[in-house]
């Protein structure tokens, strides 16, 4: 799949944190339900996955807590969950105050695809074991949402973030098929780390999407057979070759927040 990395509007919320300029106003009116080192939590991981945090920059507690208006114990809690999901990292030897933005490596980019792959596996090869009816009505879905990711990797001009969320609600739907509560809940702290590098690397992959949308056959394929072995293995390998694409736009556009 291809896309190009968009730049939030400089007016969000989420803009005017980045700059230094957003409010606790702001920051109550667009944050997500929840206590308080949830939101903070939320938030962060939001500006980090949409690169307003930029790889290897500072996160430093006293500034989350002052421009997002709250203490710095939920900002502690919540840079302490970033930090066990690899999305902060910490100089060895080094206290919390030295958290920087987790870098974009290769190795990390191959790591992380295949892991988001595994996952998903799981979920395909589930999903493909699911009762005739409901195979054949997620098959019907699928097959829907194909063809919306493919019409829209042939728009003119192409709009890059709808083709990305296109792609993310098949590959969700397919997990949300007949996923439990613990698959669900370690897709949600995987999938948004493989974004980060979507979003990053966006504007260098190819315009191409032919291959995606083939791949993406595969895998329906796959489940309506109720092959569960093929199901599984065609999610792993559109990861697989979605680690390998990006990795080699890395190889040319550099690693970053590494140095």
């Amino acid at each position: 799949m291809s896309v190009r990395r968009s730049h939030p509007s400089s007016r969000t919320p989420a803009a005017r944190f980045a700059r230094g300029t957003q409010s606790p106003d702001d920051v109550a009116a667009d944050a997500p339900h929840g206590s308080r080192p949830e939101q903070v939590y939320q938030r962060l991981r939001d500006l980090i996955v949409q690169g307003l945090l930029a790889p290897g920059s500072r996160v430093v507690e006293t500034e989350v807590a002052t421009r997002l208006g709250v203490s710095r114990t939920p900002v502690r809690e919540a840079l302490q969950r970033l930090q066990q999901e690899g999305f902060v990292v910490g100089a060895p030897g080094a206290q919390q105050a030295r958290l920087t933005v987790a870098p974009l490596t290769r190795a990390d980019v191959h790591e992380l695809l295949n892991i988001v792959g595994e996952l998903e596996g799981l979920g395909a090869r589930w999903a493909a074991a699911l009762d005739a009816p409901e195979r054949s009505a997620l098959v019907t879905d699928l097959r829907g949402l194909n063809t919306d990711f493919h019409r829209m990797g042939l728009a003119v001009p192409l709009d890059h973030s709808s083709l990305y969320l296109a792609d993310e609600r098949l590959h969700r739907k397919i997990v949300e098929a007949s996923a439990g509560p613990r698959l669900l809940a370690l897709h949600d702290s995987v999938k948004p780390q493989a974004e980060r590098y979507i979003r990053m690397y966006i504007s260098m992959l190819t315009s191409d999407i032919r291959a995606s949308v083939a791949e993406h056959d595969a895998i329906i394929e796959a489940i309506e057979a109720g092959d569960v072995d093929e199901a599984q293995v065609a999610v792993q390998t559109n990861w697989r070759h979605a680690a390998d694409r990006i990795g080699k736009v890395i190889d040319v556009a550099g690693e970053r927040g590494s140095w």
